[in-house]
């Protein structure tokens, strides 16, 4: 008799413990620690410490979107930040963005904020226009990664191709930026929230040139994920006036292995705590409740919409 409780406490006692393991992580997938996602994610990962005791929370640093996303459809990762036209990729599985099939396990948690694709260019280069970037030597972002994808949109629609430029380097934004300094680079595109540390960075080091992207560029994009935005006066040191170009909204995504608990509790987490996001970087502050159901480019999260509906958000 002893021995059978035995073996039943034992029993419950690993179940139990299988039960608290299979709860105990929460990894946010970032990306490079130069861009707006690292400090961001680093930031929610420690809100989710306080809104979710008893779980072990970290930010991981990633190659960003597309890694991200073929990451939470491995299950290697409880949330992950994304450009939406690459969660559009993903979701309908485009082989040329990175994605060989749909990555249909993702499930979105929230629209957050928008990044704005940021050309910029050493002021000594004479580049002042999209057409002066011929000939020029130029950083993309990282091969297949969500600024790398959007390179490709926007120079063609504004009649560019890799074959125009002198010189392309595929690096991420940390160091593209040093090859600027060094004036082993002319221009470099960087797609992120606006006043992102790389091109702060760059900014006190030499004169800078926000490149305009028109409307009408955007429009030859024909994808509904990119918007006509402006970079505003001073956003950097010497940019003086505020500059057309092109937005894209960022979105926080999760996978369906994720219980409709645990991401209730993230997406319920994010807004009770908007200004230690905040603090971690001004491009939150154009995160907003009332937009993060808005559009998703994959399905909400069962949690997620539980918590819109609780909310008055959706129905």
């Amino acid at each position: 008799m002893n021995k059978a409780r035995t073996l039943l406490v034992a029993a419950a006692t690993l179940a139990l413990s299988a039960s608290v393991h299979a709860q105990e992580f929460v990894t946010v997938l970032t990306g490079g620690t130069s861009g707006v996602y690292y400090p961001m994610g680093v930031a929610l990962s420690q809100v989710y410490g306080k809104a979710m005791p008893g779980a072990k929370t970290s930010a991981q640093v990633t190659k960003a979107s597309v890694e991200n996303l073929n990451l939470l459809q491995a299950g290697r990762g409880e949330i992950a930040f994304t450009l939406g036209d690459s969660l559009s990729d993903a979701w309908k599985g485009d082989p040329e963005a990175g994605f060989k099939t749909p990555l249909n396990k993702l499930r979105t948690i929230a629209a957050i904020y928008p990044n704005y694709i940021q050309i910029v260019a050493n002021a000594d280069s004479g580049i002042k226009t999209l057409a002066d970037l011929k000939g020029k030597r130029i950083a993309v972002g990282a091969p297949k990664s969500g600024t790398e994808l959007n390179a490709r949109a926007i120079f063609k629609g504004a009649g560019l191709s890799y074959k125009d430029f002198a010189k392309v380097e595929y690096l991420p934004f940390g160091e593209s930026v040093e090859l600027m300094k060094n004036r082993q680079l002319d221009a470099t595109l960087i797609s992120a929230g606006l006043g992102v540390a790389a091109i702060r960075d760059l900014a006190t080091a030499v004169k800078i040139v926000i490149v305009s992207v028109p409307a009408d560029v955007v429009a030859k994009i024909g994808e509904a994920a990119y918007q006509s935005g402006t970079v505003p006066a001073n956003t950097y040191n010497g940019q003086t006036e505020a500059t057309p170009t092109v937005t894209i909204q960022n979105f926080l995504v999760s996978h369906e292995g994720v219980s409709a608990d645990a991401a209730y509790k993230m997406t319920k987490a994010i807004f009770d705590h908007l200004p230690e996001l905040q603090a971690a970087h001004a491009a939150a502050k154009a995160i907003t409740r009332e937009n993060a159901a808005k559009a998703p480019p994959a399905p909400l999260h069962a949690g997620a919409a539980r918590y819109y509906k609780e909310v008055g958000l959706i129905k």
